[in-house]
């Protein structure tokens, strides 16, 4: 028996004859010798077979729908990085400010204000205006962005009643029923949609005497024929609904009101509040219209005056408009939005800061604002 080339057995001389002689007669197969690297393979798998394992892969061959699957996920993965790409670009060049904002810092300070802490009631007359803000422009979704009021209250939870003590002649009780009623009254006049959008303020109304001298009348008429001087807007806040519509339904409110003594048999309330009304003409412009009132409402005693007991008279009442057109003459406010004409005369007053609470409202005409 001959020897392969690594000492191991090989085929014998007889198997060799026969498969020379049938070699020279054309017939047979020659029986194949395994190469030294077959032989190694082979006694390789008779072993993992002897202790139970299968090669991975040797009978099934390579997983290459698996290996297909992973390719297409990883092209698809590609495919959506290149989609948040380009829809971010796309973002980018549509509203660059979004960018120039981080980069600027404008967009940490706008997130500071927003998160800033809603300020304490006023407890009197501030003594100061508030402080300077980024004068940041509003939108329809944050109408109050880069205005002092964006920290005040919201709608009637501005109007808070003060603690009611007895006052001159009239009781703790009688004291707190006026309180309430001018905040009711506060409320109707200038927070009510019904009279925001021009309906009569019929709420309003049913709190004022009626046996006042003079003031139901003129007031009838201003809501009915309205003129510059005798216009409604002087104690009811009103828009012409067919021209602009409010931004939400957040009205931002600051004020403070107080009890007081008057003439004899008089209780006085002595209010001082300013509104802050975001509104919009149908388009993406916002214009915030600033309406302070001060207002002096009076509780008679019926024993001492010609009065309804239950009814508060008016005393005095000045108002001021900030950002709407200087005419008033069809009883209704007109917001003046930015890249419009402006309606109306040119101002000609004096600058005002709309927000400055510590002074009073005095004169007359159209002025300008130093902020909005």
């Amino acid at each position: 028996m001959g020897k392969n080339e690594d000492d191991r057995a090989g085929i014998s001389d007889e198997e060799m004859a026969r498969f020379m002689e049938q070699a020279a007669a054309g017939s047979g197969d020659a029986p194949k010798e395994p190469s030294a690297r077959a032989r190694l393979v082979t006694e390789r798998l008779r072993e993992e077979r002897s202790r139970g394992q299968e090669p991975p892969g040797w009978r099934t061959g390579p997983a290459w729908q698996e290996m297909q699957g992973r390719g297409r996920r990883k092209r698809r993965l590609k495919a959506f990085a290149a989609i948040v790409l380009v829809a971010g670009l796309a973002l980018i060049a549509v509203r660059p400010e979004l960018v120039i904002d981080r980069i600027t810092g404008k967009t940490e300070v706008r997130q500071q204000a927003k998160n800033a802490a809603p300020l304490p009631a006023e407890s009197g007359r501030p003594t100061a205006p508030p402080a300077a803000v980024d004068p940041d422009q509003p939108t329809l979704q944050q109408p109050f962005r880069g205005s002092p009021a964006l920290q005040w209250a919201d709608g009637a939870a501005g109007i808070e009643v003060p603690e009611a003590t007895a006052v001159g002649g009239m009781s703790k009780q009688q004291v707190a029923d006026a309180l309430e009623k001018t905040r009711q009254f506060l409320i109707a006049a200038n927070l009510d949609p019904a009279t925001l959008r021009g309906e009569r303020p019929a709420a309003a109304l049913a709190i004022l005497d009626p046996r006042q001298p003079e003031v139901p009348q003129r007031l009838e008429q201003s809501l009915t024929k309205p003129t510059a001087e005798n216009t409604p807007v002087l104690l009811f806040t009103r828009f012409d609904q067919a021209k602009v519509k409010p931004v939400g339904d957040v009205v931002k409110v600051r004020g403070s009101m107080r009890a007081e003594q008057g003439e004899p048999g008089e209780l006085l309330v002595v209010t001082d509040y300013t509104f802050v009304h975001p509104m919009t003409n149908g388009g993406t412009s916002v214009q915030r219209t600033i309406v302070r009132r001060q207002i002096t409402l009076s509780l008679l005693d019926p024993a001492r005056w010609a009065a309804t007991g239950d009814r508060l008279q008016l005393r005095k009442y000045v108002s001021e408009w900030s950002n709407v057109g200087c005419e008033t003459a069809d009883g209704f406010l007109h917001p003046d939005f930015p890249r419009a004409a402006p309606a109306g005369s040119a101002p000609t007053g004096p600058a005002v800061d709309p927000y400055d609470r510590s002074r009073d409202i005095e004169g007359e005409g159209c002025g300008t604002v130093t902020r909005s």
